[in-house]
């Protein structure tokens, strides 16, 4: 089990650095230029709490000096033979080898019990982080979605894509009271808390994509007591 990192995912694909989606990060050449000839999947990030702070860095077109504040976690060896701990180890004898101190392995603890994985998840939100990732340490690599490997958090978090607005009334007169958005199946709802007052003044656009955690669905399909998290831009 690791903690869950709140950056933005980065794949490496040996010659290029691409977000989730397949766009191009630019980082800077010194970032880049002595990563492995093989595939990394991790997070750029910097320290808990920070993701903003991230994403600007992070997503600029014109790479700057604050990517020294940046370093590449990996939490993941694409496509490279072995069992996780194997794929794991490639990775950091590459980084050891190299000495790339922006490269680090996200720890790694060894989860015996479901008490033991309590504990470090309070642990962790205690210290200011969001979850951790548990996985089946020897499972093969294997592309898109598995039991093998699973999110625990106290919340869930999901995305949506801004399609309007609800005015607010009392003390949010003249302001956003409430965004409206919707899932990719197509389910609209409204999200009205977690939302900083300058945010209301100047909330999201329409068509960018917003991140909010929730606690289950309705009958409906609608996240239960939705609350905005942040804009993500990646």
């Amino acid at each position: 089990m690791s903690e869950k990192l709140d950056g933005i995912r980065a794949f490496w694909d040996g010659k290029m650095l691409q977000t989730r989606k397949g766009k191009e990060i630019h980082a800077p050449e010194w970032f880049v230029e002595n990563l492995p000839p093989f595939a990394l999947d991790g997070e750029l990030w910097s320290k808990r709490s920070d993701f903003e702070n991230i994403q600007s860095i992070v997503v600029d077109d014109k790479p700057g000096e604050k990517w020294k504040e940046i370093s590449y976690m990996i939490f993941e060896v694409p496509f490279s033979e072995g069992n996780f701990t194997t794929r794991i180890e490639k990775a950091q004898n590459y980084i050891s080898a190299n000495k790339l101190s922006h490269l680090k392995i996200i720890e790694q603890k060894v989860c015996s019990s479901q008490t033991q994985l309590d504990a470090y998840l309070q642990q962790v939100i205690k210290n200011g982080g969001e979850g951790v990732m548990i996985k089946d340490a020897f499972k093969y690599y294997f592309e898109g979605r598995s039991d093998s490997i699973l999110k625990v958090k106290e919340s869930q978090d999901m995305e949506a894509e801004v399609i309007g607005y609800k005015a607010g009334t009392g003390k949010y007169k003249e302001m956003m009271g409430s965004l409206r958005v919707q899932l990719e199946n197509g389910v609209e709802f409204f999200i009205g808390s977690g939302f900083s007052d300058a945010l209301r003044k100047n909330p999201p656009k329409i068509g960018e994509t917003v991140t909010f955690k929730y606690y289950g669905f309705t009958k409906y399909g609608k996240p239960k007591f939705a609350s905005f998290m942040r804009v993500r831009k990646d």
